[in-house]
């Protein structure tokens, strides 16, 4: 029997947001009043329609308070995360840059979904209002990864962090009790890390017009920037270095941050996935320094700074890029070819597997290995100090197969529409695991997905909503049990 479910929760929910929207889609406008603001008509149309549907939409359930069930949830999630970029690409669409709905659509789906990839070219030459609303979408859309899962946290039950660990691939203790408390604690967070990558940019010499745009955009692991060449623009290792590093804050659980505010310093300390995350971006970076430094004779130093931040934009999935590292030599190119792949921890705005997966692949095969040496021996696998149920091993094995599998399909789909094998793999790659760029001469770090075919662009689209849901919230609605009361 086919469950009727009652959608007007979800309606009003996706019009309070649409009239959250509407209120950002104003900023480009006010903070730009004395400045370069050709397209302030197109904000200002863009906001009434958003605000407009959203009162529509909000008002549709009446004053009554629904509580959402897990279905509705899982609705909520998908639809909040098609509808938003939709209205999102308005300002562009409406303004004079004349984009099409294809490619204004792709922008908007790439910015809030934090891939980064873009269809725009001449940025250096674009209005400021356009390039700051292009910051915006990736850093609401950073923080979008987290509250969307926080806003429906009281709902669930037991499992009760299932959906939260969909939507923002979290597995976490209960930090903190109080969900409010926990939600003005990550949101707290992530506006201090914004405001002090802002300080920082500008300390190290950014005008304050790029210091904010690329401070939107590297907390929230976006990857969008001010100019064609990327961060390469500044020349400057010091702003590098410090990018680097708060692209890597970026790509930490941020409830660790929550209860470092609460004064538990130790959890943040001691996690095993940032760990291995930090010694995981410094080993790379090492690796690519040294097969630089021999193979190219690059000064040492130079070497280390490009490779840590080129490095940790991949892995953090943020996609910024310093020099066309596919010019580095092949060992590099395959090298980034996997990073895109890796992800930053579990509870970050990071896309990707995530680092936890691999921690836990590693861990099982240990177990493998321990069982053929020691059949009848009772294996615990314990991670941060606390035992790993079989629940959690079997999402993570479910989610890697359906990765690499969804994988398969687009890289064949962008094949079969005419693209080379370099272009449809690492295009599939970077928009699954919403890092940015691809590899090749088209889509790589010196390139941009404008000339790719629509089809395929619409491919790469619902690549990035795949990936940014981690698939399973998605796919979980194809089922028929889904449907069944």
């Amino acid at each position: 029997m086919v469950a009727l479910f009652n959608i007007l929760p979800v309606i009003q929910i996706l019009g309070f947001l649409l009239i959250l929207l509407s209120f950002l889609m104003t900023l480009p406008v006010n903070l730009l009043m004395l400045g370069d603001t050709p397209d302030w008509l197109a904000f200002v149309k863009s906001a009434s329609i958003c605000f407009g549907v959203g009162l529509v939409c909000f008002f549709s359930a009446g004053r009554k308070r629904h509580a959402l069930k897990q279905r509705q949830m899982f609705i909520l999630t998908v639809s909040a995360w098609v509808f938003i970029p939709l209205f999102s690409s308005l300002p562009l669409l409406l303004s004079d840059l004349k984009l099409s709905v294809t490619d204004a659509f792709f922008e908007s789906i790439s910015g809030v979904t934090t891939t980064g990839s873009t269809v725009m070219s001449g940025l250096d030459n674009l209005p400021g209002d356009i390039l700051l609303w292009r910051s915006i979408m990736q850093w609401m859309g950073g923080i979008g990864i987290i509250g969307m899962a926080v806003a429906i946290l009281p709902f669930l039950r037991i499992g009760g962090m299932r959906l939260f660990a969909t939507e923002s691939s979290e597995w976490t203790e209960k930090a903190v009790p109080r969900t409010n408390r926990l939600a003005r604690g990550l949101v707290f967070s992530y506006l201090a890390l914004t405001f002090g990558c802002i300080l920082t940019y500008w300390a190290l010499g950014m005008d304050l017009f790029n210091a904010v745009n690329h401070a939107l955009t590297t907390v929230s692991t976006g990857g969008y920037s001010t100019s064609d060449s990327s961060m390469g623009q500044f020349d400057q290792l010091s702003i590098l270095f410090a990018s680097s590093l708060f692209m890597m804050l970026g790509g930490i659980p941020f409830f660790l941050f929550v209860r470092l505010l609460n004064g538990q310093v130790q959890p943040l300390l001691r996690d095993q996935q940032i760990h291995f995350f930090l010694k995981f971006l410094l080993l790379i970076a090492c690796l690519i320094t040294i097969y630089r430094v021999v193979n190219e004779g690059t000064f040492p130093v130079d070497a280390f700074v490009h490779a840590l931040f080129n490095v940790t934009s991949v892995v953090t999935t943020t996609g910024y890029a310093s020099q066309d590292y596919s010019l580095w030599g092949p060992f590099v190119v395959v090298l980034f070819f996997f990073l895109t792949f890796v992800g930053g921890c579990s509870g970050s705005t990071s896309g990707g597997m995530k680092i936890f997966r691999f921690q836990l692949s590693m861990l099982l095969l240990r177990e493998q290995v321990l069982r053929l040496l020691h059949p009848n021996a009772v294996i615990a696998r314990h991670y941060n100090g606390r035992i790993i149920s079989d629940e959690i091993v079997a999402s993570s094995v479910a989610f890697s197969f359906i990765f690499l599998a969804t994988l398969a399909v687009v890289a064949a789909i962008l094949a079969a529409l005419g693209l080379d094998l370099v272009t449809s793999l690492t295009g599939a790659a970077t928009a699954l695991a919403n890092v940015g760029p691809g590899l090749g001469d088209t889509i790589g770090p010196a390139g941009n997905f404008q000339t790719l075919p629509d089809a395929a662009k619409w491919v790469l689209m619902i690549a990035m909503l795949l990936g940014r849901l981690e698939l399973l919230s998605v796919f979980v609605m194809f089922s028929p049990h889904f449907w069944r009361s």
